[in-house]
């Protein structure tokens, strides 16, 4: 009759040591880690100055920027606005904004329609003063006079043996959406024809989002290929060698493949539209690009994420493979910290506090890498209740959303309720489903309450609780 007790404190013991290995970021390691997504927008251009990283991502309407000093707080940073337009011909699908830095001033480039994509041009604005959030002035549309008034979007620049280059996406005789490169004689001037780039990519409709890294003697240009839409959306390589002229398009030598596509065993699909950013102390090279939970064909889910990259042998960057959502990755070298940390929906967690439950629910390991730690909980039951303990200013919900959910009520610290809808038209996983006003910081409780409702699309009324991401900042 003694050995339940012996078994009982063997069960705790080896919970313990699970405990320990599966959650070594508690304590000092949890400041110096970060989750994706960075952003719930797509199309992302980042660049670290001023102490701090900038972000853009295609909002649609206008421009705008988020900044934090550490990549684990991106998520949860206010945006600023730095740019809406009167002028009907470029105010609207405004699309892959990027900034580049030449003097003392900030350029930003970004694409822009009256409304009919086919309509779509390029522009570039200019900073004030040196500052990548702006204030910004409108300085230019870049028109290549061989492509005055053809399709155009997803501007990048090439700076090479002091000289400067528009690539971007837009008509050619191999692609509606194919690359071309032209001159600039400064950051806001056309000073030649565009040149037009085979470019290989699988799939035969689109050659986007060009960009540049510079190392080993080689510039290697980097593009999307195939409708980003398609789960096979996906990156590839060209390299030009040193003292090549870039618009000479036969000097381009294509790398043959994918050098970045979906990673079906990590839940990631369509990742691309891409760009590259330093650590802060310069010394690593990084990642940062769009992806899908999801293998369906839609423009919708695409999040931004980051990842390091590295350099092999014959001097060509590797990109490696897409990271699953959620995956916790070291910070870049030099980034200060965040002290942010996660808590699983089985009561794990890598800092202070953790979940409980009331009422019935259902958990398991069925969702595999659509959710933080291969699992999650869900439940129907009008009344049953999923409470997280949490230490900080801030914390995010992110979990399943499916044709089957319905609505939650969510309040903070006792406060009152707010409805949130988790009913998706597709399957998706890790998404961002609540994000909580600033808190004091300190001791709180979120309270996620199943109401047993559901909107009209819905098949049922199931509310999905996976990983929170809790912000000390």
């Amino acid at each position: 009759m003694r050995a339940r007790p012996r078994l009982a404190l063997v069960t705790a013991l080896l919970a313990l040591l699970v405990g320990l290995v599966c959650a070594p970021q508690a304590g000092a390691a949890a400041s110096g880690t970060f989750r994706n997504p960075l952003n719930t927008g797509p199309d992302p251009f980042m660049a670290y100055a001023n102490g701090a990283y900038h972000l853009t991502t295609t909002q649609g309407d206008s421009i705008r920027m988020w900044r934090s000093p550490s990549l684990a707080t991106l998520l949860d940073a206010d945006p600023v606005t730095v740019w809406t337009d009167t002028d009907r011909t470029r105010n609207q699908h405004i699309w892959a904004p990027e900034f580049y830095r030449s003097g003392n001033r900030w350029y930003l480039y970004y694409t822009a329609d009256d409304g009919t994509d086919d309509h779509h041009r390029l522009y570039v604005l200019e900073s004030e003063r040196d500052d990548p959030a702006g204030p910004y002035h409108f300085k230019a549309k870049l028109t290549p006079p061989d492509h005055a008034d053809d399709f155009a979007i997803d501007p990048g620049i090439l700076q090479r043996d002091g000289r400067l280059y528009l690539a971007y996406s837009g008509i050619n005789a191999y692609q509606h959406n194919g690359l071309n490169i032209a001159p600039l004689s400064n950051p806001w001037t056309v000073s030649g024809n565009a040149t037009a780039i085979n470019a290989a990519g699988g799939c035969p409709e689109v050659r986007e989002g060009p960009e540049f890294l510079h190392r080993n003697g080689r510039t290697w240009m980097t593009y999307s290929t195939c409708d980003t839409g398609k789960p096979d959306y996906q990156v590839w390589m060209m390299s030009l060698a040193d003292g090549a002229d870039p618009l000479v398009a036969g000097n381009w030598s294509q790398r043959s493949g994918p050098v970045f596509s979906r990673a079906d065993g990590h839940g990631v699909f369509g990742p691309g539209h891409h760009a590259f950013f330093t650590s802060p102390d310069g010394t690593q090279d990084w990642l940062v690009y769009h992806a899908k939970t999801t293998s369906v064909n839609t423009y919708t889910d695409r999040t931004t994420r980051a990842q390091k990259i590295s350099w092999n042998a014959d001097g060509s960057p590797d990109l490696g493979v897409p990271l699953a959502m959620g995956a916790t990755q070291d910070l870049p070298a030099g980034d200060p910290g965040s002290g942010n940390y996660w808590i699983n929906d089985d009561g794990r967690s890598s800092g202070p506090g953790g979940v409980t439950y009331t009422g019935a629910w259902n958990s398991g390991s069925g969702c595999g890498a659509q959710c933080f730690w291969s699992d999650d909980h869900w439940s129907d039951r009008a009344g049953a209740t999923a409470t997280y303990t949490f230490t900080g200013t801030r914390i995010a919900l992110l979990s399943v959303r499916d044709t089957g959910n319905g609505i939650a009520a969510v309040s903070v610290d006792g406060g009152p309720e707010q409805r949130l809808d988790y009913y998706g038209a597709i399957r998706t996983g890790e998404t961002l489903q609540y994000l909580s006003p600033r808190l004091a910081s300190g001791a709180h409780t979120l309270r996620v309450r199943v109401t047993g409702e559901r909107g009209g699309a819905s098949g049922a009324a199931f509310v999905s609780v996976d990983r929170a991401e809790v912000y000390t900042d």
